[in-house]
């Protein structure tokens, strides 16, 4: 249970943390905490891979050309092939490894309920044969398509095979979450879902509906045509497609990060979860409302109506509902625990949070990101404003404050009491975990700083500009900006090295400690309860507690506001052949 220095009768009188069930059988829970380790390694290798381009890129739009040199020609064909390793080993491989194991591992211990270990190790083998599939054409320059890999450029048939068995992979994690759950319902009739279970299916059947976009188009439109089953494709129909899951992915990135901000970092900065009746809510619309708002990327596409395109604008802005209450929720609790320790003031409180402590400092800064991402999420999703910034070096910008740091922050600070939870092994220096949580920030946050203001002034994303001849790239008005994205490559760089030196010395140094007594799962005390039992709850924990029935509700929502556009493209397609630029 977390304790805090000068409690308050309040918060004295508190709801205790949740206890973790206890699994008698050492074999199981060993077997399921190496399926878990497996997950998180794995993405934490793709990262480490994908963490080291990231400075290529940032150089170039510092203005300064690393890809002409002997080393990197040798290692990378063009900057395109970098680029298209950098989006896809971080935003795919390494997210989906992750979640896949962490959105597996905690609902299994949050409802104490046993899963199938042959089908889960299944799972983790056919997701990593998927990744190791695609990873040959990445890595052969024969899949050099971007993040987005739109048609008409086609790449190796086995780029298209590789990743539709890795997506396809996480859909059976789905299946075995959504079917634990289910199990624990008929166990417990009557029973509240425990808000960490709920969290992770609720983000589950999410991901469930918005995947189904992008499986569609890899599988009955790229791989036959890859392979020449078919004369061509329709760019439109693939484009359009792909944004039915492109937008709705980061929700399936940043909804962990949520539950570690909800759940678990209350505990670290020493406070309570302000509401979990809140947090449910919270969780339902986004199930509800994450996927039909992909037509906000596709302003400027034709046969696409306007009047569709604004539905799913306002749909866009709607996001910002439950980022908002999370925003209210998670700063609630940090004061919470902050005046708990003393803290005073309107602002003065924040001093007194364990700034130093790299679980906590970890997800409260990628918050900070978060919140800044959020903002420029709203410009990019108005067709006012996103044809300024559209293509610009404004949106890797934005990017990278969402994924690269609200996610990608959370996950390295979660990273640091799972690891240790998993294996029993400490972390080696708290300090230069600290450090490396900073500089990250920093890092980004230069970054960002200077993409966004490259983007302003027009400079094109997904270009070499390192190595055009063409003076506005050289001019006054741009060296400002491109000087602060060098800089910032190379603290993201220091940062990387840092973070990565004590994650490897932690997992190869020997176990010293059992991790279920020294390192428990870092559930959080609770102000508003959302009880154990529905009859006695509020309404709005009753309202919340049929995902299942929801999940067919979000699914109806996203077939209306996707079926008649998809109707309209298919009835008008224009199949075109590929065209392969590498």
């Amino acid at each position: 249970m977390t304790t805090s220095p000068n409690l308050s009768p309040s918060k004295q009188s508190s709801h205790a943390a949740r206890e973790t069930p206890v699994i008698p059988d050492a074999a199981y829970l060993a077997g399921l905490k190496k399926v878990t380790q497996y997950y998180i390694v794995t993405a934490f290798l793709a990262l480490f891979i994908g963490v080291l381009i990231g400075p290529l890129q940032a150089l170039n739009y510092g203005g300064i050309n690393v890809y002409d040199t002997p080393i990197i020609k040798g290692l990378l064909k063009s900057y395109y092939q970098g680029l298209s390793l950098h989006g896809v080993l971080n935003a795919l491989v390494f997210t989906q490894f992750f979640i896949s194991g962490f959105l597996l591992y905690l609902p299994a211990r949050d409802l104490g309920m046993r899963i199938n270990m042959k089908f889960a190790w299944f799972t983790y083998i056919l997701m990593t044969a998927g990744l190791l599939v695609a990873a040959v054409p990445l890595l052969t320059n024969n899949a050099t398509l971007l993040y987005t890999f739109y048609p008409p450029m086609e790449g190796s048939p086995l780029f298209y095979i590789g990743a539709a068995v890795m997506v396809g992979s996480s859909l059976l994690v789905v299946g075995q979450v959504v079917n634990m759950w289910m199990r624990w319902k008929r166990a417990n009739p009557g029973r509240v879902t425990p808000l960490v279970a709920f969290m992770s299916v609720a983000t589950w059947m999410m991901w469930a509906v918005a995947a189904l976009g992008i499986v569609t188009e890899v599988v009955f439109l790229l791989i036959p045509w890859s392979l020449g089953w078919v004369a061509g494709v329709d760019p439109l129909i693939s484009k359009t497609l792909f944004w039915w899951t492109g937008h709705a992915i980061v929700y399936f990135w940043v909804l962990p990060a949520y539950i570690a901000w909800y759940a678990f970092l209350p505990n670290h900065a020493g406070g309570r979860i302000v509401s979990e009746p809140l947090v449910r809510l919270t969780f339902v619309m986004f199930l509800l409302n994450s996927t039909p708002v992909g037509l906000h990327h596709q302003y400027a596409d034709p046969n696409i109506s306007a009047t569709w395109k604004t539905m799913h604008m306002f749909l866009t802005f709607l996001i910002a509902i439950p980022s908002l209450l999370t925003a209210f929720s998670v700063a609630a609790s940090l004061e919470d625990a902050a005046r708990a320790r003393g803290g005073r003031g309107l602002f003065g409180w924040m001093l007194k949070l364990p700034w130093g402590k790299p679980t906590f400092s970890a997800p409260v800064l990628a918050m900070v990101s978060f919140i800044l991402g959020g903002a420029g999420g709203i410009v990019n999703a108005s067709s006012t404003f996103a044809p300024v910034i559209h293509n610009t070096a404004w949106i890797p910008g934005h990017f990278h404050i969402t994924v690269g740091t609200a996610t990608t922050l959370t996950f390295m600070g979660i990273s640091l009491w799972l690891i240790p939870h998993l294996t029993g092994k400490r972390m080696p220096s708290v300090r230069l975990a600290s450090a490396a949580v900073w500089t990250w920030f920093i890092g980004m946050m230069v970054f960002a700083l200077g993409m966004h203001w490259e983007g302003l002034v027009g400079v094109p994303r997904r270009a070499l500009i390192s190595a055009t001849a063409q003076s506005v790239y050289r001019d006054m008005p741009i060296q400002i900006p491109q000087m602060l994205t060098a800089i910032s490559g190379v603290i993201l760089l220091v940062s990387a090295v840092m973070y990565f030196y004590v994650l490897f010395r932690m997992l190869l140094s020997r176990r010293v400690d059992d991790g279920e007594v020294s390192f428990p799962i870092p559930y959080s005390e609770v102000i508003s309860s959302a009880g154990r039992n529905l009859a006695g709850a509020n309404a709005l924990v009753r309202y919340t507690e049929p995902l299942l029935a929801l999940w067919g509700v979000a699914l109806l929502l996203v077939l209306l506001m996707y079926g008649p556009v998809l109707a309209r493209l298919f009835a008008n397609a224009e199949p075109v052949p590929g065209w392969r630029l590498y």
